[in-house]
């Protein structure tokens, strides 16, 4: 589904100079909204954040970013909302709760929902806040922490085509590539299926330089071959070099979200009636896998024992 041809025919540049005039709030400034606020601010938004944690408000004060002790501001004062939240539950929670604040605002707004939500949840909220007059676009990010603190994320979009084309000059700053999949919902599922990928190629590229080092191969060696070959994946090429083979295991993406995101994937096959006897077998061994949710998920990618790391 194409963007509007308003959205599409300004340039890059053009759409991100209306940040002067445009205010954005973000709710959740854990390491991915943090960036994301910094980034607007940097990119000449007015931003206001809100986290539980004064923590959290207090950093994103560091950069630029007017911190809020209200939700309810966040909701009546700004002309788009960013959400990186936890869970779906928490992302309908919020949009329920300042719903009242929603009816006050006095002019459309579209709210950006960067969490790794449910296509479900995104598909009833777009259509309660529709009939409110407001907006609701589901735009999971890939990327991590670097890539939001740098505007470098890509975005999974899901939503109509005039709350994308509104929300343009945002979703710009805040991604390298911004990918309009479909509607509403249609971005959380790109999301999940990206994910459950990426959970399939930790394990599986562990499981080939294992297999390299058991037979007398250094796995150095071993991973320039896969990442000159057809085995290559974003995972091998990027996660193993960077985090995985130095032992570092600190890429600021966890067990527990990979966890959530394998989970959800697998309850949508489920739901869906798709049949994924391979992911099946992913899913199983990410769910019973020793590792603590806290964990950096690359450790699902050791191909040595702990001892050697």
């Amino acid at each position: 589904m194409p963007p509007s041809s308003d959205h599409h025919n300004r340039t890059r540049e053009e759409r991100i100079m209306t940040a002067e005039r445009t205010t954005v709030g973000v709710v959740g400034l854990g390491a991915m909204g943090l960036g994301m606020a910094t980034t607007l601010a940097a990119k000449g938004f007015a931003v206001k954040g809100f986290d539980l944690a004064e923590a959290r408000r207090t950093l994103a004060a560091e950069g630029d970013v007017s911190p809020v002790a209200s939700l309810s501001e966040i909701f009546f004062d700004t002309d788009f909302i960013v959400f990186s939240l936890p869970t779906a539950k928490d992302v309908a929670a919020v949009v329920e709760t300042n719903i009242e604040a929603l009816k006050a605002a006095g002019r459309r707004v579209v709210i950006i929902d960067t969490s790794t939500s449910e296509p479900d949840v995104s598909r009833d909220l777009a259509a309660a806040l529709a009939g409110h007059g407001h907006g609701f676009i589901d735009a999971p990010v890939s990327g991590g922490p670097a890539g939001a603190a740098s505007g470098k994320l890509t975005m999974m979009i899901g939503g109509s085509d005039a709350d994308v084309a509104l929300a343009g000059p945002v979703i710009d700053a805040m991604s390298a590539k911004a990918l309009h999949v479909g509607p509403s919902g249609a971005g959380n599922v790109a999301k999940l299926v990206n994910n459950l990928l990426a959970a399939a190629h930790m394990v599986t590229t562990g499981e080939g330089l294992k297999l390299a080092l058991a037979a007398g191969l250094d796995p150095d060696e071993a991973l320039k071959v896969l990442n000159a070959a057809s085995g290559k994946s974003m995972i091998s090429e990027v996660h193993f070099p960077t985090w995985v083979m130095n032992g570092r295991f600190d890429s600021g993406f966890t067990m527990g979200l990979m966890r959530k995101d394998v989970r959800l994937a697998s309850e949508l096959a489920a739901r869906t009636g798709a049949e994924l006897p391979l992911s099946g077998a992913v899913a199983k061994l990410w769910a019973e896998s020793p590792l603590d949710n806290a964990e950096d998920f690359t450790r699902m990618g050791a191909f040595r024992p702990a001892n050697d790391n």
